[in-house]
């Protein structure tokens, strides 16, 4: 996946990856807290990890013998930007048909 929104939405697609967000949201967590909060296998949610981290969503560090992660803004961020100008984009639309149904005019037809 070359384009980071893309990589975003795809590491979202998944509940147990946006339940690690979502517990990442409280603040940084070692893997092993993480892993205690899932009914999967430590080394599955290491997986789930590797995932957000090539995502952006997260970066892990060490802390002697532990692995902790947090939270990363700008592919949130760059997600709510998308999702904005999407939803501007699609409220105008809806407005211009809601005035032409108002007015009871035929919608324009496409050609087809």
């Amino acid at each position: 996946m070359s384009d980071p929104l893309d990589a975003t939405f795809a590491a979202l697609s998944d509940p147990t990856r946006r339940g690690i967000l979502a517990q990442l949201s409280t603040g940084e967590c070692s893997v092993g807290e993480l892993a205690e909060a899932f009914p999967i296998t430590q080394s599955a949610v290491s997986r789930h990890l590797q995932v957000l981290e090539r995502a952006g969503l997260i970066t892990r560090r060490r802390d002697g013998q532990r692995r902790l992660c947090r939270l990363e803004d700008a592919p949130f961020d760059a997600a709510s930007a998308w999702i904005d100008r999407t939803r501007a984009e699609w409220e105008a639309r809806l407005d211009r048909l809601g005035r032409v149904v108002a007015r009871g005019a035929d919608v324009p037809k496409t050609g087809r």
